[in-house]
């Protein structure tokens, strides 16, 4: 599901926003896009420390949107591209993921993965 120009704005840095919901109430939370990781089946990996409500919010709804983008890559007509990312996550504290995670994020206590259920470039 994953594409080559995504994985291209994933290579440049840029702010990354996730969405979360539960109760009716959306909640957002960033990081980079040199935090995040790709696994062969397609899946994100980003290593989490803080991103509490975004798990609470998780045991109730695992729906998430995420927004990633960056100016050093060509959209669909100008320098600038980005991408609307719809999928399910969780939190992962252990297992293979995990641990290649934690070896080059010290700082993680958990990483939150997301299975990409939709894909779309927005510029």
């Amino acid at each position: 599901m994953l594409n080559e120009k995504l994985l291209e704005v994933i290579s440049h840095e840029g702010v990354v926003a996730i969405v979360s919901c539960s109760n009716n109430e959306a909640h957002v939370v960033n990081t980079w896009n040199s935090y995040i990781n790709t696994t062969e089946d397609g899946k994100l990996l980003i290593p989490a420390a803080g991103m509490r409500k975004t798990q609470k919010n998780l045991e109730q709804n695992s729906i998430v949107k995420v927004t990633i983008g960056s100016k050093e890559v060509m959209g669909h007509a100008y320098m600038g591209a980005g991408f609307l990312i719809e999928g399910t996550a969780k939190f992962l504290q252990s297992g293979t993921e995990f641990g290649m995670m934690k070896e080059k994020f010290s700082f993680l206590s958990r990483v939150l993965e997301i299975t990409v259920t939709s894909l779309k470039q927005t510029i």
